[in-house]
């Protein structure tokens, strides 16, 4: 098979597609579509998000020290275009594309209800990798529809429909 040289920007394009939520101490709603994200330790369970110091959301994440890691299933398609391609720093960008938002269990941040599952994180540490902080994340608390949850309490990822890019 023959090969040809690619482009060396996100060639581990992370799956499924992730939407991560924060909020601000002023108690505004934020959230923004993320590229680079990864699950990063088994025990204690954490997840890594990379947001550059550019977004807005970055500022909020840093002063709240938690976010929301929501995956994203092919009918928030809209609701993913939206928050991706929209400043929060603009307007509610939540309320503005009329995504569904409810507070987190444990984290002050909100989780996006119509998002099958819905993983929320404290910040524990961050290291600047270049272009991106990368903010690993202590999952504190973990929703998932109920028609996911096989026999053994587990979530059966085969059941979701995820947004295809």
């Amino acid at each position: 098979m023959e090969k040809a040289a690619a482009p060396f920007r996100s060639v581990l394009n992370p799956k499924p597609p992730i939407i991560v939520s924060c909020r601000g101490k002023d108690g505004k709603d934020n959230a923004l579509v993320v590229v680079y994200a990864c699950n990063c330790s088994f025990d204690p369970p954490m997840v890594m998000v990379g947001v550059t110091p550019e977004r807005h959301s970055h500022r909020l994440i840093k002063e709240s020290g938690c976010f929301v890691v929501n995956l994203v299933p092919e009918s928030m398609k809209a609701v993913f275009d939206y928050v991706g391609s929209h400043s929060g720093r603009d307007g509610d960008k939540l309320a503005a594309c009329g995504a569904k938002v409810a507070d987190g269990a444990v984290v002050a941040a909100p989780i996006l209800v119509d998002c099958p599952v819905n993983i929320e994180c404290k910040v524990v540490d961050s290291i600047r990798t270049g272009s991106h902080e990368m903010f690993v994340g202590k999952i504190e608390y973990v929703h998932a529809d109920k028609n996911l949850m096989n026999a053994d309490g587990k979530i059966d990822f085969s059941g979701i429909d995820f947004l295809k890019l």
